[in-house]
């Protein structure tokens, strides 16, 4: 799969992934030029994980985004469809209890984490809202969920630089990186047919988010989206 579809194909996906696991922390440095490090920091802040929590990274790939969550002393379970990645994740960081789940069919009872958050996944999953559900009903009351997810830049000109870049500059950037630069081809159109922020904050109240907020990261390149499981 190599072009952006609205209808996206779990198995086709994962095997994207499963492509691309062994130099995708590197690639994505290169990619966005330092900032995904940032946007990490963010999440942790926003998350904001203390000691016994458990926390539920989902499209955690190789385990990098579960690190700062394991530091504060919380309980993380870094989950991804993609075995690819957990494999990879495995063999660096053994100790985090790595589990394969669809984000659609979380494999979790009701009301078992205190926060969830996914990082540059959402926009992958076959269905959205589904997740959303999932991820509400995996979440105890009173817990929270963070979004971290391209998005769409605020200021109109920063905005046409920023699809160009996508389109144009980051196939060949990828191609320089990446074991599989087909997939960063979807990943760039699938980053432009996401929904803006407004639209993506509806769509987690619509799935029983209460308090949804969202902070622009770079200009709105990225969003950080948050809400939270009324007691």
């Amino acid at each position: 799969m190599t072009r952006a579809s609205l209808d996206k194909q779990p198995h086709e996906v994962a095997s994207m992934f499963d492509d691309v696991a062994e130099r995708y922390d590197l690639t994505n440095d290169v990619l966005s030029l330092g900032q995904d490090r940032r946007w990490r920091k963010e999440v942790a802040r926003a998350v904001d994980a203390r000691p016994a929590q458990k926390v539920l990274d989902l499209a955690a790939g190789t385990g990098t985004s579960s690190m700062p969550f394991a530091r504060t002393g919380a309980y993380v379970v870094p989950c991804d469809f993609s075995l690819g990645m957990l494999r990879v994740g495995k063999r660096d960081r053994a100790w985090l209890p790595y589990t394969a789940g669809d984000a659609t069919r979380l494999p979790f009872r009701d009301d078992v984490f205190d926060a969830v958050t996914i990082s540059f996944g959402l926009r992958n999953v076959q269905d959205t809202d589904s997740a959303l559900r999932e991820m509400h009903r995996v979440t105890r009351p009173g817990g929270r969920i963070v979004i971290c997810e391209f998005s769409h830049p605020t200021w109109a000109p920063f905005r046409t630089v920023y699809t160009e870049y996508l389109m144009r500059a980051l196939p060949p950037v990828a191609r320089s990186v990446s074991s599989s630069p087909d997939a960063y081809v979807y990943l760039a159109e699938s980053i432009r047919a996401w929904p803006d922020q407004p639209a993506l904050a509806d769509r987690l109240k619509d799935a029983g988010w209460s308090r949804v907020a969202w902070r622009n990261l770079t200009g709105g390149v990225v969003a950080l989206h948050r809400g939270f499981k009324e007691s």
